[in-house]
Protein backbone atom coordinates (compact mmCIF):
# COMPACT_ATOMS: atom_id res chain seq x y z
CA UNK A 1 0.00 0.00 0.00
CA UNK A 2 1.23 3.62 -1.26
CA UNK A 3 1.39 5.92 2.03
CA UNK A 4 0.52 9.27 1.71
CA UNK A 5 1.72 12.32 3.68
CA UNK A 6 2.07 15.76 3.83
CA UNK A 7 5.56 17.12 3.41
CA UNK A 8 5.84 19.51 6.22
CA UNK A 9 6.99 20.02 9.98
CA UNK A 10 3.03 20.92 10.88
CA UNK A 11 -0.42 22.57 9.34
CA UNK A 12 -1.50 25.45 10.43
CA UNK A 13 -4.99 25.31 11.93
CA UNK A 14 -7.47 28.13 10.92
CA UNK A 15 -10.03 27.69 13.83
CA UNK A 16 -9.13 30.94 15.55
CA UNK A 17 -8.16 32.89 12.63
CA UNK A 18 -10.85 35.67 14.12
CA UNK A 19 -9.19 35.83 17.49
CA UNK A 20 -6.65 37.35 15.82
CA UNK A 21 -7.02 41.22 15.84
CA UNK A 22 -3.50 41.29 14.07
CA UNK A 23 -4.84 39.73 11.28
CA UNK A 24 -7.71 41.23 11.17
CA UNK A 25 -6.62 42.96 7.79
CA UNK A 26 -6.78 41.19 4.50
CA UNK A 27 -3.54 42.86 3.99
CA UNK A 28 -2.02 41.63 7.17
CA UNK A 29 -2.99 38.23 6.74
CA UNK A 30 -1.77 38.12 2.84
CA UNK A 31 1.87 38.44 4.80
CA UNK A 32 0.83 36.07 7.50
CA UNK A 33 0.48 33.50 5.20
CA UNK A 34 3.61 35.47 2.74
CA UNK A 35 6.16 34.92 5.54
CA UNK A 36 4.63 31.07 6.81
CA UNK A 37 5.19 29.96 2.86
CA UNK A 38 9.12 31.52 3.62
CA UNK A 39 9.46 29.17 6.64
CA UNK A 40 8.35 26.16 4.68
CA UNK A 41 4.77 26.29 5.90
CA UNK A 42 2.29 25.93 3.05
CA UNK A 43 -0.70 23.88 4.85
CA UNK A 44 -3.94 25.57 6.32
CA UNK A 45 -6.22 23.46 8.03
CA UNK A 46 -9.79 24.84 7.26
CA UNK A 47 -12.83 24.03 8.16
CA UNK A 48 -16.49 25.26 7.24
CA UNK A 49 -17.89 25.49 10.52
CA UNK A 50 -14.82 27.78 11.85
CA UNK A 51 -16.43 31.17 12.16
CA UNK A 52 -19.53 30.06 10.03
CA UNK A 53 -17.82 30.20 7.60
CA UNK A 54 -16.08 33.27 7.98
CA UNK A 55 -12.59 32.24 8.57
CA UNK A 56 -12.50 30.68 5.13
CA UNK A 57 -13.63 34.03 3.99
CA UNK A 58 -11.30 35.94 5.61
CA UNK A 59 -8.29 34.10 4.59
CA UNK A 60 -9.87 33.84 0.73
CA UNK A 61 -10.01 38.18 0.76
CA UNK A 62 -5.95 38.03 1.50
CA UNK A 63 -5.71 35.47 -1.51
CA UNK A 64 -7.39 37.82 -3.30
CA UNK A 65 -4.33 40.76 -2.65
CA UNK A 66 -1.64 38.47 -4.41
CA UNK A 67 -3.90 35.23 -6.60
CA UNK A 68 -0.17 33.64 -7.63
CA UNK A 69 0.17 32.57 -3.82
CA UNK A 70 -2.54 30.24 -4.46
CA UNK A 71 -0.08 27.38 -6.42
CA UNK A 72 1.85 27.59 -3.43
CA UNK A 73 -0.44 26.47 -0.63
CA UNK A 74 -1.88 23.01 0.34
CA UNK A 75 -5.31 24.06 1.88
CA UNK A 76 -7.60 21.28 3.85
CA UNK A 77 -11.22 21.50 4.14
CA UNK A 78 -13.51 20.00 6.62
CA UNK A 79 -17.55 19.53 6.72
CA UNK A 80 -20.35 17.31 7.24
CA UNK A 81 -20.88 19.52 10.96
CA UNK A 82 -24.19 21.35 11.07
CA UNK A 83 -24.15 23.53 14.13
CA UNK A 84 -27.44 24.88 15.73
CA UNK A 85 -27.16 28.50 14.08
CA UNK A 86 -27.38 27.30 10.80
CA UNK A 87 -29.88 24.13 11.16
CA UNK A 88 -33.42 25.54 9.38
CA UNK A 89 -35.25 22.70 10.76
CA UNK A 90 -37.74 23.53 13.41
CA UNK A 91 -35.56 22.29 15.98
CA UNK A 92 -32.78 24.24 15.61
CA UNK A 93 -30.39 21.15 16.23
CA UNK A 94 -26.75 20.76 16.12
CA UNK A 95 -26.50 17.63 13.60
CA UNK A 96 -24.38 15.89 10.83
CA UNK A 97 -25.15 15.38 7.42
CA UNK A 98 -23.20 13.49 5.13
CA UNK A 99 -25.62 13.71 2.42
CA UNK A 100 -24.44 14.36 -1.31
CA UNK A 101 -26.40 17.09 -1.17
CA UNK A 102 -24.85 18.67 1.48
CA UNK A 103 -21.45 17.55 0.78
CA UNK A 104 -21.40 19.09 -2.35
CA UNK A 105 -22.57 22.15 -1.61
CA UNK A 106 -20.42 22.51 1.14
CA UNK A 107 -17.23 22.12 -0.96
CA UNK A 108 -18.52 24.44 -3.69
CA UNK A 109 -19.23 26.49 -0.60
CA UNK A 110 -15.51 26.67 0.64
CA UNK A 111 -14.36 27.04 -2.64
CA UNK A 112 -16.20 30.11 -3.21
CA UNK A 113 -15.21 31.35 0.12
CA UNK A 114 -11.46 30.82 -0.22
CA UNK A 115 -11.62 32.18 -4.25
CA UNK A 116 -9.30 28.88 -5.13
CA UNK A 117 -10.47 26.05 -7.64
CA UNK A 118 -9.46 23.42 -5.48
CA UNK A 119 -9.09 22.03 -1.97
CA UNK A 120 -6.41 19.61 -1.98
CA UNK A 121 -7.55 17.68 0.59
CA UNK A 122 -11.23 17.43 2.00
CA UNK A 123 -12.06 15.75 5.39
CA UNK A 124 -15.82 14.16 6.03
CA UNK A 125 -15.26 16.46 9.75
CA UNK A 126 -17.11 13.85 12.13
CA UNK A 127 -18.45 10.24 12.19
CA UNK A 128 -22.44 10.69 10.84
CA UNK A 129 -24.36 7.84 12.76
CA UNK A 130 -26.79 8.26 9.23
CA UNK A 131 -23.94 8.10 6.64
CA UNK A 132 -24.79 6.00 4.08
CA UNK A 133 -21.51 5.25 2.68
CA UNK A 134 -22.50 4.46 -1.18
CA UNK A 135 -23.70 7.99 -1.29
CA UNK A 136 -21.04 9.52 0.43
CA UNK A 137 -18.08 7.69 -1.98
CA UNK A 138 -20.13 8.82 -5.10
CA UNK A 139 -20.32 12.42 -4.25
CA UNK A 140 -16.44 12.32 -2.58
CA UNK A 141 -14.96 10.70 -5.94
CA UNK A 142 -17.48 13.18 -8.25
CA UNK A 143 -16.03 15.92 -6.68
CA UNK A 144 -12.31 14.74 -7.13
CA UNK A 145 -13.11 13.95 -10.85
CA UNK A 146 -14.65 17.36 -11.58
CA UNK A 147 -11.21 18.97 -10.07
CA UNK A 148 -12.52 20.94 -6.53
CA UNK A 149 -10.81 18.32 -4.65
CA UNK A 150 -7.85 16.53 -4.60
CA UNK A 151 -7.86 14.02 -2.07
CA UNK A 152 -9.96 12.80 0.28
CA UNK A 153 -10.01 11.79 4.19
CA UNK A 154 -11.52 11.33 7.88
CA UNK A 155 -11.63 13.39 10.99
CA UNK A 156 -12.40 12.09 14.41
CA UNK A 157 -12.89 8.52 12.45
CA UNK A 158 -13.05 5.44 14.25
CA UNK A 159 -11.33 2.13 13.24
CA UNK A 160 -14.65 0.57 11.38
CA UNK A 161 -15.47 4.18 9.77
CA UNK A 162 -12.45 4.44 7.90
CA UNK A 163 -12.04 0.40 7.16
CA UNK A 164 -15.52 0.86 5.82
CA UNK A 165 -14.91 4.12 3.69
CA UNK A 166 -11.86 2.82 2.81
CA UNK A 167 -12.63 0.09 0.22
CA UNK A 168 -14.71 2.59 -1.34
CA UNK A 169 -12.63 5.68 -1.55
CA UNK A 170 -9.17 6.00 -1.28
CA UNK A 171 -8.73 7.60 1.92
CA UNK A 172 -5.37 9.90 2.98
CA UNK A 173 -5.51 10.62 6.75
CA UNK A 174 -7.21 10.80 9.75
CA UNK A 175 -7.38 13.83 11.67
CA UNK A 176 -7.81 13.14 15.31
CA UNK A 177 -7.55 14.79 18.92
CA UNK A 178 -4.01 13.34 19.82
CA UNK A 179 -1.73 14.82 22.67
CA UNK A 180 0.01 14.06 25.69
CA UNK A 181 -3.51 14.92 27.67
CA UNK A 182 -5.27 13.04 24.93
CA UNK A 183 -3.52 9.63 24.75
CA UNK A 184 -6.15 6.94 24.18
CA UNK A 185 -5.32 6.53 20.50
CA UNK A 186 -1.29 5.86 21.69
CA UNK A 187 -2.49 2.70 23.49
CA UNK A 188 -5.37 0.98 22.33
CA UNK A 189 -3.85 0.42 18.44
CA UNK A 190 -5.36 3.19 16.45
CA UNK A 191 -2.04 4.69 15.89
CA UNK A 192 -0.94 1.32 14.10
CA UNK A 193 -4.09 0.23 12.80
CA UNK A 194 -4.09 4.20 10.81
CA UNK A 195 -0.20 3.05 9.95
CA UNK A 196 -1.52 -0.26 8.67
CA UNK A 197 -3.75 1.32 6.47
CA UNK A 198 -1.71 3.71 5.11
CA UNK A 199 -3.80 7.16 6.72
CA UNK A 200 -1.20 9.55 7.59
CA UNK A 201 -2.44 10.84 11.56
CA UNK A 202 -3.16 14.93 11.75
CA UNK A 203 -3.36 15.92 15.35
CA UNK A 204 -5.71 18.26 16.31
CA UNK A 205 -4.82 19.96 19.63
CA UNK A 206 -1.23 18.69 19.89
CA UNK A 207 -0.86 20.85 22.99
CA UNK A 208 -4.41 20.74 24.67
CA UNK A 209 -5.23 24.05 24.00
CA UNK A 210 -1.99 25.53 25.93
CA UNK A 211 -4.33 24.09 28.73
CA UNK A 212 -1.82 20.95 29.97
CA UNK A 213 -2.72 19.91 33.89
CA UNK A 214 -0.18 22.39 35.67
CA UNK A 215 1.66 19.20 37.28
CA UNK A 216 2.55 17.98 33.65
CA UNK A 217 3.43 21.01 32.44
CA UNK A 218 6.07 20.80 35.43
CA UNK A 219 7.06 17.70 34.11
CA UNK A 220 7.43 19.44 30.82
CA UNK A 221 9.58 22.18 32.09
CA UNK A 222 12.17 19.66 33.95
CA UNK A 223 12.39 17.70 30.64
CA UNK A 224 13.09 20.99 28.36
CA UNK A 225 15.87 21.93 30.96
CA UNK A 226 17.37 19.00 30.29
CA UNK A 227 16.87 18.95 26.29
CA UNK A 228 18.11 22.55 26.50
CA UNK A 229 14.53 22.74 24.93
CA UNK A 230 11.06 24.46 25.64
CA UNK A 231 7.83 22.54 27.19
CA UNK A 232 6.22 23.48 23.58
CA UNK A 233 8.66 22.06 21.43
CA UNK A 234 9.29 18.85 24.34
CA UNK A 235 4.95 18.54 23.88
CA UNK A 236 5.33 17.94 19.86
CA UNK A 237 8.33 16.31 19.93
CA UNK A 238 6.45 13.20 21.97
CA UNK A 239 4.28 12.79 19.42
CA UNK A 240 6.28 12.72 16.78
CA UNK A 241 7.94 9.52 18.60
CA UNK A 242 5.17 7.97 17.22
CA UNK A 243 3.80 5.24 15.15
CA UNK A 244 3.38 7.05 11.77
CA UNK A 245 5.26 10.02 13.34
CA UNK A 246 1.33 11.93 13.25
CA UNK A 247 1.70 15.44 11.69
CA UNK A 248 0.72 18.31 14.66
CA UNK A 249 -2.16 20.54 13.44
CA UNK A 250 -1.07 24.07 15.64
CA UNK A 251 -3.80 26.64 16.59
CA UNK A 252 -2.30 29.15 17.72
CA UNK A 253 -1.50 31.73 14.56
CA UNK A 254 1.28 33.85 16.78
CA UNK A 255 4.42 34.24 14.75
CA UNK A 256 6.41 33.45 17.70
CA UNK A 257 4.91 30.10 18.92
CA UNK A 258 4.99 29.21 15.44
CA UNK A 259 8.74 29.85 15.28
CA UNK A 260 9.40 27.77 18.70
CA UNK A 261 7.60 25.21 17.04
CA UNK A 262 9.75 25.10 14.18
CA UNK A 263 12.96 25.74 15.91
CA UNK A 264 11.96 21.99 17.74
CA UNK A 265 11.26 20.09 14.60
CA UNK A 266 14.45 18.19 15.08
CA UNK A 267 14.20 17.56 18.63
CA UNK A 268 14.37 13.66 19.66
CA UNK A 269 12.95 12.28 22.63
CA UNK A 270 14.56 8.89 23.58
CA UNK A 271 11.66 6.23 25.03
CA UNK A 272 12.55 6.59 28.92
CA UNK A 273 12.16 10.33 28.78
CA UNK A 274 8.55 9.62 26.40
CA UNK A 275 7.34 7.23 28.90
CA UNK A 276 8.30 9.75 31.56
CA UNK A 277 5.80 12.17 30.34
CA UNK A 278 3.32 9.93 28.86
CA UNK A 279 3.12 8.48 32.44
CA UNK A 280 3.15 11.84 34.10
CA UNK A 281 0.07 12.97 32.07
CA UNK A 282 -1.72 9.65 33.14
CA UNK A 283 -1.03 9.54 36.52
CA UNK A 284 -0.29 6.05 36.26
CA UNK A 285 2.40 3.61 35.16
CA UNK A 286 2.05 2.74 31.70
CA UNK A 287 1.28 -1.43 30.76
Amino acid sequence: MTTFALQQPLLLGMMRLLECAELATPQALLGFIERCIERGLNGFDHADIYGLGECEARFGAALRLRPQLRAHLQLIGKADIVPAAQDVSRWRVKHYDSSARYLTRAVEASLQRLGVEQLHGFLLHRPDPLLQVEEVARALQALVEAGKVGWIGLSNAEPLHWQVLGRELPLRCNQIELSLAAQQAVWDGRLQALQADGLQVLAWSPLAGGRFAPALQQELEEVAAALQATPMQVALAWLRRLPGRPLPILGSLRESRIEEALAGAELQLDAPTWFYLAEAARSMRAP
